[in-house]
């Protein structure tokens, strides 16, 4: 699919992480992130940054092949992805996810976002 924008790569986005379980992996690797991130400048390791993307992605994308049954939007889309990551991450983080679907589920967008279920 093309997207002239990330408003509109967003819903598309939200539609491929439409279970719930998904969305907790992604949530759980993107916490990695800053786990990693974290440990590896309190600690002066460095290497151990290069762990949070290997870790973050690998959970995403064992989501998406055993749980969710489809292509992470990563490689189409890298970077709207990775924002799109960030921006999930912190609805969840703030208990605003399941609002931010629900409008996104009643606007009218020229792509099909009907994948999304809770």
């Amino acid at each position: 699919m093309k997207f002239h924008s990330f408003e509109e790569f967003w819903p598309f986005y939200l539609s491929q992480h439409s279970k719930k379980s998904t969305r907790t992996w992604h949530f759980v690797g993107t916490s990695f992130v800053f786990v990693f991130l974290l440990a590896g400048i309190a600690t002066f390791q460095f290497w151990l940054v290069l762990l949070a993307p290997v870790t973050a992605y690998l959970l995403a994308w064992i989501s998406h092949f055993f749980i969710e049954g489809n292509k992470p939007a990563t490689f189409g889309h890298p970077f709207w992805s990775l924002g799109a990551d960030f921006k999930m991450y912190g609805y969840m983080l703030t208990g605003r996810l399941d609002d931010e679907i629900k409008n996104q589920k009643g606007k009218e967008s020229s792509h099909d976002t009907s994948a999304f279920r809770g």
